[in-house]
């Protein structure tokens, strides 16, 4: 099947979309568990529904800010309270702090929740069986 496609331009876009796949298919795999949060949370709100959808909504933040965000929001930090004397332990807490600590408070918080969920569904199921 023809589509009137010059076979450079079809190539192009194949490789453009796996490149695009395999740069952000964590980001795609934490997206889809925020689809699923969200179908049941509508479907049948629960604790465990809001726990996935929490869940997955922060480790897909915490995935776009240690790919993102970390850089830009270090240097803001540190222009806009260092000025003009260097305070060069002030500046080693601050980069521990933006680019050390918050990437694994996000990173295990998203998980803890996703185990909360698992853990909840398994406690409320143990519950109906008995």
């Amino acid at each position: 099947m023809d589509i009137g496609m010059a076979p450079d331009l079809r190539q192009n876009i194949i490789v453009t979309l796996y490149l695009l796949f395999s740069h952000n298919y964590i980001a795609f795999a934490y997206f889809t568990g925020i689809i699923l949060g969200i179908i049941l949370s509508i479907w049948k709100p629960s604790r465990f529904s809001v726990f996935i959808l929490l869940g997955f909504a922060v480790l897909l933040f915490s995935y776009e800010y240690d790919k993102h965000i970390i850089a830009g929001l270090r240097e803001q930090t540190l222009q806009s309270i260092i000025t003009v004397t260097p305070h060069f332990r002030f500046q080693r807490l601050i980069n521990l702090f933006i680019s050390e600590i918050l990437p694994v408070v996000f990173y295990v918080s998203g998980w803890g929740l996703v185990f909360a969920a698992v853990i909840y569904a398994g406690m409320k199921l143990g519950k109906s069986e008995k």
